[in-house]
């Protein structure tokens, strides 16, 4: 085997670490494709590869999701390597660094704090950070994210320092009203909008009300879109099989005969 790579697998977790590290230096040093990247380069491919590792998780796949862990895991010591190549820290520093943080921003387990819920850790959590220095609870929230996921994670820091609505029926209750307030901005006339960026910015509204009303009852407003699409997506394609299949166009099919073929699809 080139390079003493041996082909076993290691057998604890700190000689597989190894194997990895070993296995990268190596490519580093002798791949053309390797040695070229940067963090810069390698970005948009991590993004990539955190997409299909949710898309794995979705599907219930766990093969996919050791194989896409095992991808985020190279992306996350090729970019070490490159650090410390340049001298900003090593994969050392990275790990230590993460335990620290860990054990400082957990003081019910390694210190004499007490907590009698969850929500009492992320309370301690929110409010550890901004002795570290955050100017903001919401400080944290990356600027980047999906809107979807923004919205849930603003809401989420919002609520770890008690910034939160008493119970779900307030919420609802915000929900209504936002929606009534998006409706106000149509003409019922023709249903056209009164005031176009208005009327964003009520949609916007109604959008994250209803996030924080997911929230409430426990459910993931992200996951909860994505099974949407994706059964969209295979009922579109039945349907699309199966117009294929009796010779037709859908761009020629009336709206009533393609209910037919999505009927189908929503009972398979």
């Amino acid at each position: 085997m080139p390079n003493n790579i041996a082909p076993e697998s290691a057998p604890d977790p700190a000689s597989a670490f190894l194997r990895l590290l070993t296995v990268l230096d190596t490519l580093r040093t002798q791949c053309p494709w390797d040695k070229k990247q940067t963090m810069e380069s390698l970005r948009h491919l991590t993004i990539e590869e955190s997409y299909e590792l949710e898309d794995a998780i979705l599907e219930g796949d766990q093969l996919e999701v050791k194989n896409e862990l095992g991808d985020l895991m190279m992306h996350l010591v090729f970019y070490a390597r490159i650090a410390a190549e340049k001298g900003y820290f090593t994969i050392v520093d990275v790990l230590n660094g993460v335990c620290d943080k860990l054990i400082i921003r957990h003081p019910h387990i390694y210190g004499d704090v007490e907590v009698d819920n969850e929500e009492d850790v992320k309370r301690n959590w929110e409010k550890i950070k901004l002795k570290e220095g955050n100017k903001s609870v919401l400080g944290g929230v990356p600027v980047g994210l999906p809107s979807l996921v923004k919205a849930s994670r603003i809401q989420e820091k919002a609520r770890g320092v008690g910034f939160d609505w008493a119970n779900k029926n307030q919420v609802w209750q915000k929900v209504e009203e936002e929606l009534q307030e998006f409706k106000a901005e149509f003409n019922v006339a023709d249903n056209t909008a009164i005031d176009a960026e208005k009327a964003e910015g009520e949609f916007g509204d109604l959008l994250f009300s209803l996030i924080n009303y997911a929230r409430f009852i426990n459910i993931n407003p992200e996951n909860a879109l994505e099974k949407t699409n994706k059964k969209f997506i295979k009922r579109f394609q039945y349907l699309e099989e199966k117009a294929k299949e009796n010779g037709k166009a859908l761009e020629d099919m009336t709206l009533e005969e393609m209910d037919v073929y999505w009927n189908q699809a929503k009972t398979l």
